[in-house]
């Protein structure tokens, strides 16, 4: 199989080759392989070398043998080391799988390699002094977004269908924003997040992936969702198959745009503009759009914020050897330093502002079934925009600087609402430009109906970076 005919399917599209017979597994693997060879030597998103083998996977999975990546957020994959970006963990192989890596297994997705993050998963760019920079294959300068950078970088660049990513304050719609994915963060509860944890980041976390298709997107959805065992959070189930949806008409719905940022932070013309569009295209497909949005604490929701990002520290401090502040970029070592600070009293504190923002939002879906924001509230950044290693930062000010940056997406995690970023326009100069369409809480079927409405009337399939395997 050679590249420019590999890269050129997305995962459903190899699946169902293999499944016809008319390419096997091997030489999917080997043509991907080849792939990821080809486009890390210039995009650095692989935290290591590609797997000698692939990890264990059901080959009668409803995605047998489709090329996978998982995340440096570890633990993810038995056996597999993990480092989270940092140069404090020198590599522990991780005890057993996580609920959602069984799931990757049995839906049969073929796991060849571990994917770059920045250090603690804490920054929206990944540019980890561990790994350095992981490159933007639509712009070598720019970055890619975190904290799932190093897999936006590679399924941008056609090296793998899909790739695993995960979401505390947007860090699967920031990097399918950068580098032209789709994106999507499920409701709280939707997919595990277990079995070693269940309050990441104090409720913020999603599990997902990130791919190129919305097709791709609902078939994992339908492969991996459901609350595992002991789960606190449990989402309502749907009524029927999420790839159902992708050929579903969403009828008419009440659409809010917005594209003012709830911190005050400047948004880029462009990118703002790539969102009334969205609104407008909306519109004319007969859906009722009208300028709206949630009302928003925004000093609530950015000290909910800093609290979980503080949690994220909490199981560096209970490890046996909790990382020296001399192998830590500077920003870990302001949030461990607040970790150690942080009382009982801050965090009923911030779970009451977390209540105060839910129920706003929750009110303003009883109005509206979707609301359309941009992702980003600018470009994809140049490298070194987002310094995470500066000494000058406290955990106030990284927060400021993220918000900036990327001011629409992490009320979501706050309050739990499916998110999806999808690649709906270019910048003048070329870069991606993505759009989050927000659904009330377990509305996930209406979030894929949507977006692939607007994958057909806004087709971006045939947009390609200027790093992308299939290129002859």
């Amino acid at each position: 199989m050679e590249l420019h005919e590999y890269a050129e399917y997305d995962a459903i599209g190899l699946r169902d080759l293999m499944r016809e017979g008319e390419v096997t597994t091997s030489e999917v693997e080997l043509a991907a392989r080849r792939a990821l060879d080809v486009a890390n030597a210039t995009l650095n998103g692989l935290a290591l070398p590609v797997f000698d083998e692939t990890l264990a996977y059901a080959p009668d999975g409803p995605l047998g043998g489709v090329p996978f990546l998982i995340k440096d957020a570890g633990p993810v994959a038995e056996g597999v080391p993990f480092f989270c970006g940092s140069r404090s963990l020198p590599g522990f192989p991780a005890a057993h799988d996580t609920d959602l890596m069984r799931r990757f297994r049995a839906a049969g997705l073929a796991t060849l390699g571990l994917t770059t993050v920045p250090e603690m998963m804490i920054s929206f760019s990944t540019e980890s002094v561990k790994y350095g920079p992981t490159r933007n294959p639509w712009g070598l300068r720019h970055g890619v977004g975190g904290s799932s950078g190093g897999a936006a970088a590679l399924v941008a660049a056609g090296a793998v269908p899909l790739a695993h990513a995960n979401d505390g304050a947007g860090s699967i719609r920031i990097p399918a924003s950068c580098c032209g994915l789709v994106g999507l963060k499920p409701s709280r509860g939707r997919t595990p997040v277990g079995p070693d944890i269940d309050e990441v980041l104090f409720g913020m976390h999603s599990e997902f992936a990130l791919g190129r298709t919305v097709r791709d997107v609902a078939h994992l959805l339908d492969a991996v969702h459901g609350a595992g065992v002991g789960d606190k959070y449990t989402a309502p189930p749907p009524v029927r198959p999420y790839a159902h949806e992708v050929a579903t008409d969403p009828g008419s719905l009440r659409v809010a745009v917005t594209t003012d940022a709830w911190s005050g932070s400047a948004v880029d013309a462009e990118v703002a503009g790539a969102a009334v569009t969205a609104g407008q295209m909306l519109e004319s497909l007969g859906h009722v759009v009208s300028a709206a949005s949630p009302r928003v604490d925004w000093e609530s929701a950015a000290n909910r914020m800093a609290t979980g990002m503080i949690g994220v520290a909490m199981p560096w401090l209970m490890a046996p050897r909790p990382p020296h502040p001399d192998k830590l970029e500077a920003v870990s070592r302001q949030v461990l330093e607040e970790a150690r600070r942080l009382s009982a009293m801050d965090l009923m504190l911030a779970l009451g502002a977390q209540n105060g923002l839910s129920r706003s939002v929750g009110a303003f879906f009883t109005d509206f079934d979707l609301l359309v924001t941009p992702t980003l509230g600018r470009l994809p950044a140049p490298h070194g925009t987002l310094d995470y290693d500066n000494s000058a930062h406290t955990v106030g000010s990284w927060i400021d600087s993220l918000t900036e940056y990327g001011p629409f997406t992490a009320l979501f995690n706050i309050t739990g609402q499916p998110a999806i970023s999808l690649p709906l326009a270019q910048s003048s100069t070329g870069l991606p430009i993505g759009v989050q369409i927000v659904a009330g809480y377990g509305r996930e079927d209406i979030l894929i109906q949507i977006a692939s409405q607007l994958e057909q009337s806004m087709p971006w399939k045939a947009r390609r970076p200027a790093i992308f395997v299939g290129r002859r």
